[in-house]
């Protein structure tokens, strides 16, 4: 269950993606953090997972692109992000939190399993 502090920290994450601050998405991640994607084999994602603040932000900058409109919504019952290109859904992100920073990053990119997003 999330606390108010890790909806807190969910909407820092949001805000620094958002403005595409590299240092400030760095800040928000755990030393120990993981970052799985799902392209479904349908779109370009890491092959496996990916770990550390450096190469997870890396991961992150390269999915955020200008024309994208960040949003924090319920993903899976919890708060997480959502990104759309012309109001269609090209990720969402399940984010665990570990105290005020981000332990682990989930990043769904298959296109069939964001169908049902609107």
């Amino acid at each position: 269950m999330f606390k108010r502090s890790d909806h807190a920290v969910v909407h820092r994450f949001a805000t620094a993606c958002r403005a595409g601050s590299a240092g400030a998405i760095r800040s928000l991640l755990a030393r120990e953090v993981v970052a799985i994607s799902d392209g479904g084999g349908q779109v370009v994602a890491a092959m496996g997972p990916v770990r550390g603040v450096e190469q997870v932000a890396q991961c992150l900058a390269e999915l955020l692109t200008p024309d994208l409109d960040l949003t924090v919504e319920a993903v899976n019952g919890q708060p997480g992000v959502v990104l759309r290109r012309a109001a269609a859904v090209v990720a969402v992100v399940s984010l665990r939190v570990a105290g005020a920073k981000v332990a682990a990053v989930w990043i769904v990119l298959n296109p069939d399993k964001l169908r049902h997003w609107v």
